[in-house]
């Protein structure tokens, strides 16, 4: 296994960049608040994200030299994970309508467990003792989570709670691609042209399920641009980044922060309130996800920033 030193910065920027994707919840509930559907949430977050990104690398003749140059097979890659990722913020956006914050996050962020099975039955590499015990933790946590959920005053917690971890599988596929193309294409054009993939793929499925993309109040619109800016450009940018400097499953790890802290804020914020044995599926599950990334990142070879 290679030894290579981390910058310091790296971490700080993965810190910070999950500590804003955190407070995403806040701004899509108060979209949903003001009637604005999910799916149109899940399509200006990126698409206002996918503009800003453009406006930047038109300035910047590197990127567009590189846009230019790009592979047919690099193209087609990213265009891939702008699909996985459309369909990664479609399912978990509408997760939050009919479940709580608390059990939307953390089933949401079960993608490491994904990642574990993925490689076993793709790459035949097989999982170890602690991913088998990270996996039975998390499903056991689910379980409770989903039992716990369907006697709540969430309007379909079972629904949501689906959808939560249909976003979960769907983002690997973005990690994975992400990973893939990490040593050739650089930052700004990736997340630029995925971010974009994504944008279109969720304005076709919005124009066939004749979604409402306008006519919102100004406070929706504060809230969506607020979502672009922030846990979209600056969160999943960062995140991003980090994907070029550690393993994906590392990354997975530090993500765990990312329901922690909305729940805290769920909490604090709007109330809600998390039950014991809620708390307990959710420890267990935040436990079951721990050990699989953990233990997978301990056989991923790190590469250089």
């Amino acid at each position: 296994m290679s030894n290579i030193r981390i910058r310091p910065q790296t971490y700080f920027v993965l810190a910070g960049s999950i500590l804003v994707v955190s407070t995403a919840f806040l701004m899509i509930r108060g979209a949903q608040s003001e009637q604005v559907p999910s799916l149109a949430i899940a399509f200006w977050r990126l698409a206002l994200a996918s503009i800003l990104l453009w406006v930047f690398i038109g300035s910047r003749r590197q990127t567009l030299n590189e846009l230019s140059s790009l592979p047919r097979a690099s193209l087609l890659w990213m265009l891939g994970s702008g699909v996985f990722l459309a369909v990664h913020f479609a399912t978990w956006i509408a997760s939050l309508a009919y479940t709580s914050v608390a059990s939307s996050t953390a089933l949401v962020s079960t993608n490491p467990v994904w990642l574990a099975m993925f490689s076993w039955l793709i790459l035949k590499d097989p999982p170890d003792r602690w991913i088998w015990l990270g996996v039975s933790a998390s499903l056991i946590g689910s379980a409770v989570i989903f039992a716990t959920d369907a006697s709540t005053a969430t309007p379909n917690p079972l629904w949501g709670n689906s959808l939560a971890l249909a976003g979960s599988v769907a983002v690997c596929g973005y990690l994975l691609i992400g990973r893939r193309l990490a040593s050739h294409v650089s930052i700004s054009t990736y997340v630029t042209i995925v971010f974009s993939a994504a944008a279109l793929a969720l304005l076709v499925l919005a124009l066939l399920t004749r979604t409402t993309l306008a006519g919102f109040s100004a406070t929706a619109w504060l809230c969506l641009i607020g979502l672009a800016i922030g846990p979209q450009l600056l969160g999943h940018s960062g995140i991003s980044w980090s994907l070029r400097h550690l393993a994906p499953t590392m990354v997975a790890v530090a993500i765990l922060g990312e329901p922690i802290g909305s729940a805290v804020l769920a909490w604090w914020i709007l109330g809600e309130v998390i039950g014991p044995l809620q708390l307990a599926g959710f420890v267990m599950l935040m436990s079951g996800i721990f050990l699989a990334a953990r233990s997978t990142t301990s056989r991923t070879v790190e590469v250089a920033p």
